[in-house]
């Protein structure tokens, strides 16, 4: 049969990939993995050329976030793969499928001076990703893939590395037998008796509170059925927005990191703590604030393991907790909170975040108008987007995207590529900052060549606006914050991009409206200066 003849190996590795449901790679061919290439049109999958490999990364990361399915990406010895260790890293921290495939010479021991020669490349993987491992034979290339995937479905998303020595990729190989393919959807159990439990914990309280981090997205709907019988006010991480609707009228919202938000846990007798690591870029403090009892439902043992004293751990999914809890009877239909005590602390932490970024506030909103409500944002390391994620409700669980641990710049522009890739006639924006568009700006080459609508916001203040303040409170004199910038607008238009300046926030809105129904992105140069 046609599908079971012998081909090199590289060629096979694609194969394999659609059998998996890869649709989509990122990279870019080198000598060294040409071989991969082989395979790729054969096979039926699209690949997506990247101007640098960190471009790549960006985009397999934007477009596993958008699509739900693994990012894979193709990259060559030694610099490719040194170039997509940053992508990694941040897919790591925000538990994003990320499948790194690369090449890697044959021996490095006995020989130096090899082009692209790395003393050792599957360590350095290592040092950002779930696991590296190196597949000398079909037989183990094949079977690093099935864990990759098998593991994807099964255990908390993070990426992974497989490397595949050059004449490996080269070799005649017979492709995996279909039959073992372990494919798996995951294991969805929970134990009769959690959800019982734990509703049992919230009749008994009087001012429960949830915390819902990104890791509960999939949970939104059931979430949402249980608020409605049983209304317990919510914060949300930032990744965890849109689990919740804006019009919930006990959502303290996004503001974990306010600091007086730890007064409102002091005051709770119950908090429950959903997907989310509680980390260090979720509070920006060292403790919640809570004296009370701490539920903590996770699927990672790691997560479940960083809490001390009084603390419930509950190794389980978000979805399947919420699909057995939203079905319990009795449950209460209010509690000590009011809605005017929510409603009066976020309008102050909204004062708040305000004046410690003037101006941005107004500029998030006139935004959020202009958008459609199911439109998917990638933001950057920018003020713009500090100020948003605090602000900004989202309509749906999954839709902001950012990066949030690892904290790379350059990050929203090839990563939004990703996403409008994973979503054909579906709203996609990028929000970014100056100096971070300047990492990655070569990937507009991308989305012009693709065709992608794409408004990506340029927000230009003409410095390291954040690192500048940061100095001036630590007493230091502010230096190398600023960097001359090129004309953008130009800049844009010379990759064959659509590019405006508004000058009124009015403007910008019908920009960004038209914006998404152009033929190519469009970049959208906004400054402090804009009026209302």
């Amino acid at each position: 049969m046609a599908d079971r003849q012998m081909r090199p190996l590289g060629a096979q590795i694609s194969h394999m990939l659609k059998d998996r449901g890869v649709d989509v790679i990122f990279g870019i061919p080198g000598v060294h993995n040409q071989e991969m290439y082989r395979g790729i049109e054969e096979a039926g999958i699209t690949h997506v050329l990247a101007r640098h490999e960190q471009g790549a990364g960006f985009m397999a990361d934007g477009y596993a976030r958008a699509s739900g399915k693994v990012g894979v990406a193709y990259v060559i010895t030694g610099p490719g793969l040194c170039n997509i260790m940053t992508p990694m890293g941040q897919a790591y921290s925000d538990s994003v499928p990320m499948l790194v495939i690369s090449s890697c010479l044959d021996e490095t021991a006995a020989t130096r001076g090899q082009l692209h020669q790395m003393k050792d490349q599957q360590a350095a993987a290592e040092t950002v990703c779930d696991w590296s491992e190196e597949a000398r034979t079909p037989e183990a290339a094949y079977t690093l893939i099935n864990r990759a995937f098998m593991e994807f479905h099964t255990l908390r998303a993070r990426p992974k590395h497989i490397q595949v020595p050059i004449a490996q990729l080269q070799a005649p190989a017979a492709p995996q037998n279909r039959s073992d393919m372990g494919l798996s959807d995951g294991v969805e159990q929970i134990d009769a008796m959690l959800a019982p439990v734990i509703s049992h914990m919230i009749r008994r309280a009087k001012r429960p509170l949830f915390v819902f981090g990104g890791g509960a997205r999939d949970a939104a709907p059931d979430i949402r059925a249980f608020l409605e019988i049983c209304p317990v006010p919510v914060f949300t991480t930032y990744a965890g927005r849109g689990v919740v609707p804006p019009g919930y009228p006990w959502l303290f919202g996004s503001y974990l990191a306010r600091p007086d938000s730890a007064t409102i846990f002091a005051q709770a007798d119950l908090v429950i703590a959903v997907g989310t690591e509680l980390a260090e870029v979720d509070l920006w403090r060292d403790q919640l604030g809570q004296a009370a009892k701490l539920v903590r439902i996770d699927i990672d043992p790691e997560a479940l393991s960083g809490s001390a004293g009084n603390t419930h751990r509950f190794k389980a999914a978000a979805h399947t907790v919420f699909r057995v809890l939203k079905e319990e009877r009795d449950m209460p239909g209010a509690f000590a909170w009011t809605v005017d005590q929510i409603t009066t602390t976020r309008a102050r932490w909204r004062t708040e975040t305000d004046a410690e970024r003037p101006g941005i506030v107004p500029l998030c909103d006139a935004l959020r108008a202009a958008v459609p409500s199911d439109t998917m944002i990638y933001s950057d390391m920018t003020q713009f987007a500090y100020v948003a994620k605090e602000v900004w409700d989202m309509d749906h669980p999954g839709h902001w995207h950012h990066p949030y641990g690892f904290g790379t710049l350059g990050y929203a522009t090839p990563a939004a590529i990703g996403g409008a890739v994973a979503r054909p006639g579906q709203p996609t924006m990028a929000i970014i900052g100056d100096y971070g568009f300047h990492y990655t700006m070569a990937e507009l080459g991308v989305a012009v060549e693709l065709g992608l609508p794409i408004p990506i916001i340029l927000w230009d203040n003409g410095k390291l606006k954040e690192i500048e303040d940061s100095m001036t409170r630590a007493q230091i004199a502010p230096n190398a914050v600023i960097a001359r910038n090129p004309d953008f607008v130009k800049l844009a238009e010379a990759f064959g991009a659509r590019a405006t300046a508004p000058g009124t926030i009015a403007q910008m809105q019908e920009d960004v409206k038209t914006a998404f129904k152009a033929d190519r992105p469009t970049l959208i140069y906004i400054t402090p200066n804009l009026t209302a």
